[in-house]
């Protein structure tokens, strides 16, 4: 038995009781397939680039599905429908299921937050999981098939998931590389939903909704978007995301030039190349003029 001392570990998960609905603005047919998916209690891949839209998604079906006009009163009735655990290399298996701690002359056991979404329901929700060391996607295996268990090493128990318990990760394969990626045997356990950014038109409402700024300015920054993420095909990896584009809209709704919004939301902060830095500007200056 592997004992710790009472020191405070970094949070690693975030719980989420959602009592308003999140706005999100659905793209295709994905809510639709996440609500099937939920029905059959299938295992969530999200696969899209970084900011566009993949958390919001999970927070809002988790609303939809635990505390919306549908729900059972056994759903609602869950004080944190959802979890989201942000991966990082650090991440371990240990983290994730729980640990015995020592408080004072006692021997506790603490649940981690994935132990905690199998026992009480809830919507467990890895973000960017090919970051987490490979014991943690191993350890989700059980838990993705006709067994849908967690076993506990460390407590020698074997924990059966709730009837509402569903798994979602998400990662941006734009990112990934041969030796951070989901391997066949993790990935073929899931279905997957691919994301992407959103349309012109739709990313303009999503800016002006977010960020409150004007209608003008939302719409200007949806077509800065456009041309940036058309650097991609001159050297740019990324292009970049819908949340950087709400960071500019609400810098200019509080009081920044809308200039000067875009060189620190967008041109800096999406690259330290100056070439490109440069080539953002150029296509702010064209689009955004300071009133």
């Amino acid at each position: 038995m592997t004992m710790e001392n009472t020191v405070q570990r970094p949070q690693q998960d975030q719980a989420y009781t959602l009592e308003q609905e999140p706005y999100y603005l659905p793209l295709a047919d994905e809510i639709e397939i996440f609500t099937a998916a939920w029905q059959q209690r299938l295992p969530v891949l999200l696969k899209g680039p970084t900011g566009c839209g993949k958390t919001r998604f999970v927070e809002y079906m988790a609303h939809r599905i635990f505390r919306g006009s549908d729900s059972d009163k056994q759903r609602q009735a869950i004080e944190n429908p959802l979890l989201t655990v942000s991966c990082h290399e650090d991440l371990s298996a240990t983290d994730l299921v729980g640990r015995f701690l020592l408080k004072g002359q006692e021997t506790v056991w603490q649940d981690g937050p994935l132990t905690r979404a199998v026992r009480q329901g809830s919507i467990c929700y890895l973000d960017e999981v090919v970051e987490a060391r490979k014991d943690s996607t191993v350890l989700i295996h059980s838990l993705t098939d006709h067994r849908r268990i967690l076993p506990i090493e460390k407590k020698a128990d074997i924990l059966e998931a709730h009837d509402n318990f569903l798994l979602v990760m998400s990662y941006n394969p734009g990112y990934q590389n041969i030796l951070k990626d989901l391997k066949p045997s993790t990935r073929q356990r899931f279905i997957s939903i691919e994301f992407d950014y959103p349309g012109e038109e739709q990313e303009a409402a999503v800016i002006q909704h977010e960020s409150g700024v004007e209608s003008k300015y939302a719409k200007a920054l949806a077509l800065v978007a456009v041309k940036v993420r058309n650097l991609r095909h001159h050297g740019f990896d990324e292009g970049v995301s819908t949340r950087l584009l709400v960071y500019a809209g609400q810098l200019i709704s509080g009081g920044i030039r809308p200039s000067r919004a875009c060189d620190v939301a967008i041109s800096t902060a999406v690259t330290d190349d100056r070439d490109v830095q440069q080539a953002i500007a150029q296509i702010v200056k064209t689009i955004i003029c300071d009133d």
